[in-house]
């Protein structure tokens, strides 16, 4: 891992993935170490994957200040990375959680990017409910043989710690297009991912900006939005959504897939991702 000191002093840490152009990877949870991103299905084979650890998670610093946590406040780290790679432009990608600090970086900082990739982005930070649709998301998936158990389990009320964690368990197929070996390893390896006082800071008396949409609808950076078609949060409708405020957005809308598209299909995500960054030219700068 490199490290580096973000704007407030606390040391973060990344690593360097695979060859090519940089991609500035952060990871969402929220609150989860970069490490279950591994290589984005192969992305790494066309683009250098830069996969931060946020503050307080995996092998980064956890910060003095516990309010830094929260998801407006991390866009300063996105950006302390940015100046310590010394690149003028670069490429940003997020998932889940993670969308909503790569939306704030772009809204701040549209002429330090060259595109941006957010992949089932958290969509709070705009005000849009992530579940718009999804009583029809689910109805496909009931020929599933974990269905029925799942659904019970995503709608059950724990009374304790430990029947919260089993019902998350049971509805974790719901998570992915294919609950197949590799959606299991990836599931299982989640607990220990997890830094719980950066998960509980991400959202701790956070506000939606209400200009947020709006300098979204002026920004001249190419988006792509990527959506599985069996993703719950955000559900493709709900992306769509996002999609129809950002003027150079577009939608990849993937079959069969759900809230971790590399895992289900990591050659149609990498060629996914790539056909975007190669093929959509970046805005000239200012």
């Amino acid at each position: 891992m490199r490290r580096f000191r973000s704007w407030d002093g606390t040391e973060l840490a990344y690593r360097l993935v695979g060859s090519g152009p940089p991609l500035v990877c952060i990871p969402g949870g929220p609150g989860q170490a970069v490490e279950y991103l591994g290589e984005l299905g192969g992305l790494s084979d066309h683009r250098t994957l830069v996969l931060l650890d946020n503050r307080g998670t995996g092998a980064s610093s956890v910060p003095e200040d516990p309010e830094t946590y929260r998801v407006d406040r991390l866009v300063q780290d996105v950006e302390a990375l940015r100046d310590h790679l010394q690149l003028d432009r670069f490429d940003l990608f997020g998932h889940s959680a993670s969308g909503g600090i790569c939306l704030g970086y772009a809204v701040e900082y549209p002429h330090r990017l060259d595109h941006v990739v957010l992949v089932a982005p958290s969509l709070r930070v705009v005000g849009i409910p992530s579940d718009r649709g999804v009583d029809e998301v689910l109805a496909r998936r009931v020929h599933e043989p974990w269905y029925a158990e799942a659904v019970a389990a995503l709608h059950a009320v724990a009374a304790s710690p430990q029947e919260l964690e089993r019902y998350r368990w049971l509805s974790t197929p719901l998570l992915y297009g294919r609950w197949n070996a590799a959606a299991h390893a990836q599931a299982r390896a989640e607990p220990a991912q997890f830094a719980q006082p950066a998960t509980d800071g991400f959202y701790a008396n956070f506000e939606p900006d209400p200009a947020i949409p709006k300098r979204l609808a002026a920004l001249e950076v190419p988006v792509l939005l990527v959506a599985g078609e069996y993703d719950i949060w955000p559900t493709c409708r709900a992306v769509r959504e996002l999609a129809a405020g950002i003027p150079h957005a577009e939608v990849a809308e993937l079959p069969r897939i759900g809230h971790f598209p590399w895992v289900d299909d990591p050659s149609m995500f990498a060629a996914t991702v790539e056909g975007f960054l190669a093929g959509h030219p970046a805005p000239p700068t200012p």
